[in-house]
């Protein structure tokens, strides 16, 4: 009977140290799940992170994706750490916050570039551009710069020399066709096309708005344009492993075929 008893209480033993162990390693597995929350404008950045979303889960990473209309929100809100990391933007664009903000937000890596295109619902070829026309650009300061670039690339104005992105309507120095240019929030430019006669939008707001930059844009930055969109984080952070692994996906050949397929044109990966 003792025998018995004794044998019974190892087992007990035995049972309850297995136990225990199983319960560890349940917990130290859960604990390896990363979540990462990422905000992004709608077209195509949370396009091309849902499509990413399953490949990260595979590697025991959770994508949240918040999505903004803006471009002012997504950097406000990974400043206060309401966000991991963001996608809508370039790096002049970050540049010009950062100083703007005074904040510390790095870029983690380029991905894809979205040309900026000059619509229009009144013409068809830039020779039909009338005198006194007037022209809707993006009101911030880096996309404002990046439109009269184009403009002056396509002989439309000149501007005063070594200018560069730090360009405003203020540097134009040849307005041959006494054009005026007016400054509009960016994500509102589709919607502004009825009341101007051209607007240069950016592809993320082109698209949502059934206007494809191979098709209809009059004039389009050429493939080697320096507005790569990029990875967005808070200085440190891109040295982490979650955000390593969501860099290393989006400059993935899964995500450059997506892109191609997906967007056909309109949009050009970067990497």
């Amino acid at each position: 009977m003792k025998k018995i008893t004794a044998i019974m209480l190892i087992l007990s033993l035995i049972l309850t140290v297995l136990t225990g162990c199983g319960t560890k390693d349940t917990q130290a597995g859960a604990a390896k799940e990363a979540v990462i929350k990422v905000g992004a404008t709608p077209i195509p950045h949370a396009e091309i992170l849902s499509f990413i979303k399953p490949l990260l889960e595979k590697q025991n990473i959770k994508l949240e994706i918040v999505e903004f209309q803006d471009y002012v929100q997504p950097n406000t809100a990974l400043a206060d750490k309401e966000l991991d990391a963001n996608f809508f933007q370039h790096q002049p664009y970050l540049d010009n916050f950062n100083k703007e903000r005074n904040l510390s937000l790095v870029s983690a890596g380029k991905v894809h570039v979205e040309p900026l295109g000059l619509y229009s619902k009144k013409f068809k070829q830039l020779s039909e551009l009338k005198s006194g026309a007037a022209i809707a650009i993006p009101n911030d300061p880096t996309n404002a710069a990046r439109a009269l670039l184009l403009l002056q690339e396509n002989g439309i104005i000149k501007l005063k020399a070594g200018v560069g992105i730090q360009a405003t309507e203020k540097d134009i120095t040849e307005n041959h066709k006494n054009l005026k240019i007016q400054l509009v929030e960016a994500a509102q430019l589709p919607r502004v096309l009825d009341d101007v006669d051209a607007a240069v939008i950016n592809t993320n707001y082109a698209l949502p708005a059934n206007l494809n930059p191979v098709k209809d844009a009059i004039i389009i930055e050429g493939k080697e344009s320096p507005y790569a969109n990029i990875l967005v984080v808070r200085k440190g952070d891109e040295q982490k492993a979650e955000i390593k692994a969501l860099i290393k996906l989006l400059n993935s050949e899964e995500v450059r075929k997506f892109i191609e397929d997906k967007y056909q044109g309109a949009i050009v990966t970067a990497f």
